[in-house]
């Protein structure tokens, strides 16, 4: 492929954007958002203490929306992930089975809790865990004794399994959740990716015993930095509570705290913005679908190249859309120049998580799928606002480079 190829890959990118993209992910406000920030500043509720009532409303839309029955806003995602971990025992000798493709902090947060990674292998359809290849692995490498599953090499109790809906695509979580109850696993569902994402009319993150949505400034919607802890068990969600407020014993004036806690819990300042945001969600939505079918209609047809599309029975939020290289002849990282170049500011989908120096000795199942999609997906610029204004989105045709 030569030169002129990939640039006309990246002109024709740049035929439906309204400006040069800089960001992969630009977050949007209005002038609401100013509002509920001005609101907390002038009553003086900012922090994560005292008066919690944007928290609260935060908190509710969101319980509301998905369906839970508890929602506890936190610091960040990897802060909320990490509280579910250790609200659920996971710690010193527990692995985890986690996908090898995902943002690090996934993991991160599994050491946090001093417990173990264990990569497990992905899926082309859907960029998550591959429950077919995940349950015949367990097969061959677990044994069962005192009522658990071990990992008959290290020895360690395989104790969670950590699924992640990538890029707001729902994995088969239905599939996982029964494997997971099979082997006696808890469930803690990495939906950072995934406010807005359904699976068989069900909010991702609400099938496992606890579940996470991320608020980062790159996200959907944004709350500057934080987490959201969604769960349908009262004595889990009682218990990440505490654990997020430093583990404080409620008190009138004591000071009194009964276990190792954290201070985790969302600021009002960020929960305003949060809730600001989530008013305007459905239009966001709408707006991301835009730009999935905007990429939809240029790559479809085009035998080099595919768009990443959501499983069935399933609605994606849309979060990253995903290009996806069929041509073995096309070079990922000259293309990803190329996109620079014009200004595009497309990225390779994350190094696999055990390649990575300080993650490569711990245990894994063969990845090759894993890394086949690395050497060949590229996520695209995916903000709601990147598309001309009124752009019109014909029926599918080929477009040849």
């Amino acid at each position: 492929m030569n030169r002129s190829f990939y640039e006309k890959i990246a002109k024709q990118l740049l035929t439906g954007y309204k400006k040069k993209i800089t960001h992969l992910h630009e977050p949007t406000f209005e002038i609401t958002d100013f509002h509920y920030l001005k609101k907390c500043l002038k009553q003086g509720i900012v922090s994560s203490t005292g008066n919690a009532i944007i928290r609260n409303k935060f908190e509710s839309e969101i319980l509301k929306y998905t369906k839970s029955k508890f929602a506890l806003a936190t610091i960040n995602g990897v802060s909320a992930l990490h509280t579910c971990l250790k609200t659920l025992k996971v710690g010193k000798n527990h692995e985890v089975l986690v996908p090898s493709i995902t943002f690090v902090a996934s993991v991160h947060s599994i050491l946090y809790a001093g417990a173990n990674p264990h990569f497990i292998e992905a899926s082309e359809d859907d960029l998550g865990v591959d429950p077919d290849k995940l349950e015949n692995y367990l097969k061959k490498i677990t044994t069962f004794k005192k009522g658990n599953y071990y990992n008959k090499k290290t020895g360690r109790m395989i104790k969670a399994l950590m699924p992640v809906h990538i890029f707001g695509n729902a994995c088969k979580i239905d599939k996982l959740i029964r494997i997971a109850k099979k082997y006696k696993l808890v469930t803690i569902e990495d939906a950072t990716e995934a406010l807005g994402t359904f699976y068989k009319n069900k909010h991702v993150g609400t099938f496992g015993e606890m579940g996470v949505i991320s608020f980062n400034g790159n996200k959907i919607i944004t709350s500057g930095a934080g987490g959201m802890i969604i769960s349908k068990n009262r004595k889990l969600q009682n218990k990440a509570k505490h654990l997020i407020s430093n583990a404080k014993i409620n008190h009138k004036w004591e000071y009194d705290h009964d276990e190792i806690g954290y201070n985790y819990r969302m600021a009002n300042l960020n929960a305003a913005l949060g809730y600001a945001q989530f008013r305007r969600f459905k239009k966001i939505l709408v707006k991301k679908k835009k730009v999935f079918n905007f990429y939809k209609n240029i790559f479809d047809e085009n035998k080099n190249f595919s768009i990443l599309k959501p499983l069935k029975n399933t609605i994606s939020n849309y979060w990253l859309n995903t290009l996806v290289i069929e041509n073995s002849k096309i070079n990922k990282n000259y293309l990803i120049r190329i996109f620079h170049k014009f200004n595009i500011k497309a990225r390779p989908i994350w190094k696999p998580l055990h390649t990575l120096k300080h993650l490569r000795n711990y245990p894994k199942m063969p990845l090759e799928t894993t890394n086949k999609i690395y050497k060949k997906v590229i996520s695209l610029p995916s903000g709601p606002n990147i598309l001309v204004k009124n752009l019109k989105i014909s029926k599918n045709k080929e477009v040849k480079f």
